[in-house]
């Protein structure tokens, strides 16, 4: 036999379960506001007796008493009961997932009714955000591996000329490289949804970040006829390759819509992205999200729910994991929120998207 320690949780064990049972159905709120009630009714009876009658006999007295103690703990199960009543009838809509109001529940019991509707309601939202991002997702991922078994089959089965094959070869290259670049937003946005990211800041050259961006995302901009230049110059504290895939995101979107230019800049405050396109289809806070539930309309062109907001999400996320913010600006018919004025002034294009950092040495 060996020496494995084998445990077994209360659901495994009925005795230890009816243990636990019991435990749990004496500690219960009414149990403790009922014996505080017999406590409080039945104590000041006791002294008053003693008091009154020294000389009672002692099976009078101890009848008496405990005639009194079943009335007052008896008055205690019916007043925590009341007491309680609200508390109670909010425990059950809350596990029937419907909130009503009722005129005769207290302030405290007022509050918490409205912290869980508001949980519900963010609850819902969530979920509602997940099914469209899973949704999206397995769509994502199925168009480019039909498009992938379709040109496996086209180059193991048909007889292809040599310029056909490797056609056939760099379209397959380039639908896995759709499917590695949307796993890779897939882990992003795993990874920066959390709270607690943590990032290895060290000096970097601002300016060769950009330089090592733009040339990855030239070939995209020659092929649409963009125009993409790089300006500026200056050193921050951060993570580069996390820094760099913010901007990557960024770069990548403005490519995406830009009519004809796309502007990389080192400033003051941080790093710009710059284009000449019409700019987000809603607020920069409804669009920066991991999962989004509503589809989006950019440039005229309906983008489906899901995985729209993913890169921005990722991009505000690394923002705010290096200390700083991620603006939106779209001039001059909107203004950037919080006054931020430095956006402005850096590109004279309509689109500017602003990853501010903490400090910028030249």
């Amino acid at each position: 036999m060996s020496g494995r320690l084998i445990t077994e949780s209360p659901a495994d064990d009925p005795h230890g379960g009816l243990a636990v049972r019991r435990r749990a159905s004496r500690n219960t709120l009414r149990t403790q506001f009922a014996l505080v009630i017999f406590l409080l009714a039945f104590l000041p009876n006791l002294v008053l007796t003693l008091t009154a009658q020294p000389n009672l006999p002692a099976g009078a007295l101890l009848g008496w008493m405990l005639l009194v103690g079943v009335l007052c703990g008896m008055v205690g199960y019916v007043l925590s009961g009341a007491l309680l009543r609200p508390l109670s009838r909010l425990q059950a809509e809350v596990e029937g997932g419907e909130l009503g109001a009722h005129s005769d529940d207290p302030a405290e019991i007022l509050l918490l009714r409205r912290a869980f509707s508001d949980l519900l309601g963010r609850l819902s939202t969530e979920q509602t955000r997940r099914n469209a991002f899973m949704a999206t997702l397995v769509h994502d991922l199925k168009t480019p591996l039909i498009a992938a078994g379709h040109l496996t089959h086209a180059l193991v089965n048909l007889p292809l000329p040599e310029a056909e094959r490797k056609e056939v070869g760099t379209q397959m290259q380039a639908e896995t490289a759709r499917l590695l670049a949307l796993v890779q937003q897939m882990a992003d946005a795993h990874r920066f949804e959390r709270e607690d990211v943590s990032i290895q800041a060290v000096p970097t050259d601002l300016r060769a970040l950009l330089d090592g961006v733009a040339r990855r995302v030239q070939p995209q901009a020659e092929w649409g006829g963009l125009e993409l230049t790089v300006d500026g110059h200056g050193y921050a504290l951060a993570d580069a390759p996390v820094l760099e895939r913010a901007v990557t995101n960024l770069t990548e979107n403005a490519i995406r819509y830009a009519r004809s230019k796309v502007e990389l800049l080192v400033t003051p405050d941080g790093l710009v992205v710059a284009d000449d396109g019409p700019g987000l289809g809603g607020s920069l806070a409804q669009l920066a999200q991991p999962f989004t539930s509503q589809p989006t309309t950019i440039a005229g062109q309906q983008y489906t729910a899901g995985t729209a907001g993913l890169g921005l999400f990722i991009a505000r996320r690394i923002a705010e994991a290096h200390g700083g913010e991620l603006h939106y600006a779209h001039q001059p018919h909107q203004l950037p929120s919080h006054d931020f004025a430095p956006a402005l002034l850096a590109s004279t294009l309509p689109t500017i998207f602003t990853l501010t950092l903490p400090e910028v040495t030249p």
